[in-house]
C-alpha cells in the first residue's frame, strides 16, 4: 500500500469513526484498526489525533461525502430556490438515513472541540464560512431571480440558514425523528424563503 493510500485510508477512517464516536470517544487504535493499517503508520501522516481530525474534516468537506451533496446548490436544471430546498431535503435525508445518531461532522466536532482545540476550531471556522458563502451565492442568484426577498442581505440570511440546520439537526438527534429537520424545512421554504 503506498504512503498516499495509507494516508486516505486514515482520513477516511477518521471521518467515520469521528462521525460514528466524536473526537474523544475513539483512539488513535480505533482509527487505524478501522483503516486496516498499523498503528504505527498513523505517525508517518499525522503528528496527533488532533491533526487527523483537522485534517478529516478538510477531507469531509472538499473531498467527502459533504462535497457531493453541495454540488447540489449549482445542479443544472433547478431554480436558485429549489437547488436550495433540493440541498436541504437530501441531507435531512442523509440524518435520517443514520437514524438520527450521528449528525453532521461539522457541527459534530464544532460542538465538542472549538473550545479546545485551535487547530480544529481554525479548520471549523474556514469551512463554516465557505459553506456560508455557497449558500449565500445560491440566495443572491434567487433575489436576482425574483424568488425570494430582495431586502434581505444573502450572507447574513445564509449564516442564519446554517445556524438554524444545525440546531435542527441537534435537535433530531435528541428527538431521534425528523420533526425538528421538518420543521426547519417547512419554515425556511414558506416563511423565510417566500
Amino acid at each position: 500500500m503506498s504512503s498516499h493510500d495509507v494516508r486516505e485510508r486514515l482520513l477516511e477512517a477518521g471521518v467515520r469513526i469521528f462521525s460514528k464516536s466524536g473526537f474523544n470517544g475513539c483512539s488513535v487504535q480505533d482509527i487505524t484498526d478501522s483503516a486496516g493499517v498499523p498503528k504505527g503508520s498513523f505517525y508517518n501522516h499525522f503528528d496527533s489525533k488532533e491533526a487527523l481530525g483537522a485534517a478529516a474534516l478538510k477531507h469531509y468537506w472538499s473531498d467527502g461525502d459533504c462535497c457531493d451533496r453541495l454540488l447540489l446548490l449549482n445542479q443544472p436544471g433547478l431554480s436558485p430556490r429549489e437547488r436550495l430546498r433540493a440541498y436541504f431535503e437530501q441531507i435531512s435525508a442523509d440524518v435520517a438515513q443514520m437514524g438520527y445518531t450521528c449528525g453532521c461532522l461539522i457541527g459534530n466536532m464544532a460542538a465538542e472541540l472549538s473550545d479546545h482545540s485551535p487547530l480544529i476550531s481554525a479548520q471549523l471556522s474556514e469551512i463554516y464560512a465557505g459553506w456560508s458563502r455557497m449558500v449565500g451565492q445560491c440566495l443572491r442568484e434567487a433575489q436576482v431571480a425574483g424568488e425570494v426577498c430582495k431586502n434581505a442581505d444573502p450572507d447574513q440570511v445564509a449564516t442564519f440558514i446554517l445556524n438554524a440546520w444545525e440546531g435542527a439537526v441537534l435537535r433530531a438527534r435528541i428527538e431521534k425523528g425528523d420533526r425538528p429537520l421538518r420543521q426547519f424545512l417547512d419554515t425556511l421554504f414558506t416563511q423565510l424563503l417566500r
